[in-house]
């Protein structure tokens, strides 16, 4: 997967094109990426003891990987990735900028 946890997004095609957020959860194994304020659905909750009123709730659901680019950290641009090995560590790279996007 070419994003992780933490990074922030732009959201290139869908209903939410456009909307830019930080990554709060990754399912490698399903391809997909929880993004903050994106992908918003309505979930009915019945009365429970953390939610006593019980009611229509709104909450991200997870979007495909491929729907969303990380946004270079120099210019604020949405960019494609690259890898270099960097101290005998694989980094992710911005292809725009050429900026290391992990710390």
């Amino acid at each position: 997967m070419h994003v992780k946890k933490g990074d922030k997004v732009k959201v290139i095609t869908g209903k939410d094109k456009g909307k830019t957020g930080v990554i709060l959860a990754a399912y490698p194994k399903k391809n997909r990426v929880l993004v903050e304020g994106v992908n918003i659905v309505k979930k009915h909750s019945k009365p429970s003891q953390d939610n006593p009123q019980g009611g229509i709730i709104s909450l991200e659901a997870p979007i495909h990987v491929s729907n969303v680019m990380p946004l270079d950290p120099k210019t604020g641009e949405p960019t494609r990735i690259g890898y270099k090995v960097v101290d005998g560590k694989k980094v992710r790279v911005a292809k725009k900028s050429g900026t290391v996007l992990d710390k």
